[in-house]
């Protein structure tokens, strides 16, 4: 298996990547890194970011980790087996035959499908009070994904540890949403602006 960096050096391997493969659309609003992160997975490269997110929340206790489907998943599986093999739950964003009993609901709005509106889902079964839940996804820019996600836990009586994501969008309000709630974030990207003429722009 090849072998990447740890700590700061992975984060320079990581925005090296974004720069390389990332490719910019919608009015310079949408980052597309489906080459490598949430369409076709290097999953090497998830393992190693599952192995930071372990770093940046040495200490804590996880006792699962919530996503949401699907870009979320593989991620969230990395950072599983980098936090000892704790469950995944994946929040539906359709509530099919499959999901039995009660579920927790939470409203959320897709920002790359145009704020489309939408409901996700999560069994009651899988999730409990008192536990210790880390959120994980692969983006944070409007944060209504985010949002539903603690406003599930919160439903459920159990804590959020705190979220961990790959990118994060400064230029839009989600981050600044989400630690106003008094969630944790850790971003290993954090981008300041981007557009295809300049490419993208990292914070210091």
């Amino acid at each position: 298996m090849r072998k990447f960096q740890e700590g700061a050096f992975f984060v320079e391997e990581l925005k090296q990547r974004i720069r390389q493969e990332g490719k910019i659309r919608g009015r310079n609003e949408v980052l597309k890194v489906d080459g490598f992160l949430n369409h076709q997975m290097d999953v090497a490269f998830l393992q190693a970011i599952g192995q930071a997110f372990r770093q940046r929340f040495a200490g804590c206790q996880v006792d699962r980790i919530l996503t949401i489907e699907a870009s979320g998943i593989g991620i969230a599986c990395m950072a599983a087996l980098a936090f000892d093999n704790v469950p995944v739950v994946f929040a539906k964003k359709n509530k099919t035959k499959n999901i039995a009993g009660d579920v927790y609901i939470s409203p959320a709005e897709s920002f790359t499908q145009g704020k489309r509106p939408y409901n996700i889902f999560v069994s009651k079964e899988f999730l409990k009070a008192g536990e210790k839940v880390l959120l994980i996804d692969d983006f944070l820019a409007n944060g209504s994904a985010l949002s539903a996600l603690i406003d599930i836990v919160h439903q459920a009586g159990a804590e959020v540890v705190g979220a961990g994501i790959v990118i994060e969008k400064t230029f839009q309000p989600g981050g600044e949403l989400i630690r106003g709630k008094g969630v944790r974030v850790e971003s290993l990207a954090r981008i300041a602006s981007m557009s295809e003429e300049t490419g993208v722009v990292f914070c210091e």
